[in-house]
């Protein structure tokens, strides 16, 4: 569902709410109670709901573990240099 920022042009107020894309755009201010809040142009957030959203889901053969696999190898040179910097 997208999250949406809104901003009051009244008194300022600035929120963000999950929407549906089929919800009404929110015209009341929550803090001055005015009709005045406007939809806000901004880079676009979304959350994912729901089982089945994994990072291997789109990737095939060896690039399927790359987190676990750069996590493993990053965490032991970050050790081996704080080890020689000490």
């Amino acid at each position: 569902m997208p999250i949406y920022e809104y901003e009051c042009r009244a008194c300022g107020h600035q929120l963000e709410k999950i929407q549906k894309l089929s919800d009404a755009p929110l015209t009341q201010c929550p803090e001055c109670g005015k009709d005045q809040l406007q939809k806000k142009i901004s880079t676009p957030g979304f959350r994912l709901k729901g089982g089945g959203w994994y990072e291997t889901d789109f990737k095939t053969g060896s690039k399927k573990n790359l987190a676990s696999d750069s996590g493993g190898s990053a965490s032991s040179s970050a050790s081996s240099s704080s080890t020689a910097s000490d």
